[in-house]
């Protein structure tokens, strides 16, 4: 029996920049529709076109390949056309594949925070998604407030789900905006609506409010809707929407979903999943969810006694799926096991070649074991485990070595009087045996350094031209003025658009940086110099 398609929307960069704390820059937007594309959603949706410079850039350019590019907004106001609507215009001159328009379905709402008429909301929902249609871009409604508008006025709700299907929406997704719904509630409403909008074109947008949007979306989906809008790791206002990174793995491992379901995600990308949402976390510039369900660091961890016991001798007493199949590992706390398979398939994403039974991965992963207990993290900087891994299995050079290098800071007052803080760095490096060495000044101590790391590499420094510095993030990974200190700074080869991250580790922050800032120089020679091998 064949599958029933089953599509994944996410909405991490619209709705999940609603999260409290969160502000997404264009560069972090980009980097996160990179992930998005690697784990293979279908539905990108990339924030509100017009509504901030942000995201107005941000659709400047389409941004997915395989995922269609979705931009969001708001349904035509009343008393105007859609062809002199700003708003709608803005979306429609977007660089995007498809539009999802937000329309009242409460009708408590249409008179209370639109201060309009159930007739005229209905006709904005029409000859929005027909101007949508009209451009070439694919129509998609979410009925805000829907669960709680049916069952104020379910005849109503209906009307606005039935004006955006019969004006050709693909999909009218059915949304619990105040996450106040259960699952039984979710599937009664589902199938009560299919009596005027099919279930293959019915969506479903849970809240988390009382801790059951993943419950939710499960349960709209037995109950036939076609859909799941989420984000990653759940972001999202108030407590945040349905998380598609522990939705994702339920529906391809889970009876009855993987048997009736099929979804855009492949298992290789399954295997990448706990690496995505680590990386995510990580340009958050937040601590993952140690206990989050499949990809947290306790999710597969067992302490010692009976249960350890049990768990060296069979795994599956203890575990309700194997954890490799979505990239975690499994923990012995007395004593961590071996993630060889984990290992091996990142160094296949990252195009290293190695055999699994190669003595040298062992003393690999025991190194990076090592240095993560350190504080390094090598989920998000690709870059950094790729060079230590050449190393380790091959005899990548270091291209440059660092003798020494000093940073200092100063406030004094400049020919105008006015005070000022200068920050100067100098860094002596050895190319090929020749000492090189550099002076400059930067906005910061690690400006300062990196312009000066970057002013003369000898033969190299033709191949360093093209490098930028994108974005620099800092997380104290205790407390005290003198905690460690992890340093993430993501880098882009100007001429090709390739990103990467890098990362570094100490108590001192500028050596933390510096160390981030050399990996990520090495990094862009040695790919300048194998695109040349």
């Amino acid at each position: 029996m064949a599958k029933e398609r089953l599509y994944l929307f996410d909405t991490t960069l619209r709705d999940g920049a609603q999260t409290s704390g969160i502000d997404f820059s264009v560069d972090e937007k980009i980097a996160i529709a990179g992930l998005l594309e690697r784990l293979g959603v279908d539905y990108v949706e990339g924030g509100y076109p017009g509504a901030n410079p942000t995201d107005t850039q941000f659709f400047e350019k389409k941004r997915t390949e395989k995922a269609k590019f979705t931009a969001f907004g708001m349904t035509k106001r009343a008393g105007r056309s859609a062809a002199n609507d700003p708003g709608v215009q803005m979306l429609l001159q977007s660089q995007s594949d498809a539009i999802c328009y937000v329309a009242k379905s409460w009708d408590y709402h249409v008179k209370v925070a639109l201060n309009s008429t159930n007739e005229e909301n209905l006709q904005g929902i029409s000859e929005s998604v027909k101007a949508a249609l009209e451009a070439g871009k694919e129509a998609l409604v979410d009925c805000e407030h829907f669960f709680d508008g049916f069952k104020a006025n379910p005849a109503f709700a209906l009307a606005c789900a039935k004006a955006a299907y019969d004006a050709g929406a693909r999909w009218v997704v059915l949304c619990d905006t105040n996450g106040g719904t259960l699952p039984e509630e979710v599937a009664s409403i589902v199938k009560a609506v299919q009596e005027a909008v099919p279930g293959t074109h019915l969506g479903i947008h849970a809240h988390d409010d009382t801790g059951h949007a993943v419950a939710n979306s499960l349960a709209a989906v037995r109950a036939g809707v076609r859909q799941i809008q989420g984000t990653l790791n759940g972001i999202g206002e108030r407590c945040g929407n349905a998380n598609l990174v522990t939705l994702i793995p339920t529906l391809m491992m889970k009876s009855p979903f993987m048997e009736t379901f099929e979804i855009s995600v492949t298992e290789g990308a399954l295997r990448e999943l706990t690496a995505i949402s680590r990386a995510f976390d990580e340009i958050l510039n937040r601590s993952s969810n140690i206990h989050a369900p499949y990809v947290g660091r306790s999710a597969f961890a067992t302490k010692a006694g009976i249960h350890a016991s049990a768990l060296l001798k069979e795994p599956e007493t203890y575990e309700h799926v194997p954890p490799e199949m979505i990239g975690n590992q499994r923990r012995v706390l007395v004593s961590d096991q071996a993630g060889k398979s984990n290992l091996l398939g990142e160094l296949k994403r990252l195009g290293v070649e190695a055999d699994k039974n190669d003595p040298r991965l062992d003393t690999l992963l025991a190194e990076v074991k090592e240095l993560e207990a350190r504080g390094y993290s090598y989920e998000a900087a690709d870059a950094s485990f790729e060079l230590l891994a050449r190393r380790r299995l091959y005899s990548v050079p270091d291209f440059f070595n660092v003798i020494s290098f000093r940073t200092g800071v100063e406030r004094r007052y400049n020919a105008l009087g006015e005070q000022v803080t200068v920050s100067e760095a100098v860094v002596k490096v050895d190319v090929d045996g020749e000492t090189f060495m550099s002076v400059a000044e930067g906005n910061g101590p690690v400006n300062a350094l990196d312009l000066a790391l970057r002013k003369d590499l000898g033969r190299y420094q033709a191949m360093i031209t093209n490098l930028e510095l994108i974005d620099y993030k800092v997380r104290i990974l205790d407390g005290g003025t003198g905690a460690v200190t992890r340093v993430l700074i993501e880098s882009m080869n100007k001429e090709t658009g390739h990103r990467w991250f890098t990362v570094g580790v100490s108590s001192n922050i500028v050596d933390a940086s510096f160390q981030a800032l050399v990996d990520s120089v090495r990094y862009i020679i040695f790919k300048t110099e194998q695109a040349k091998a």
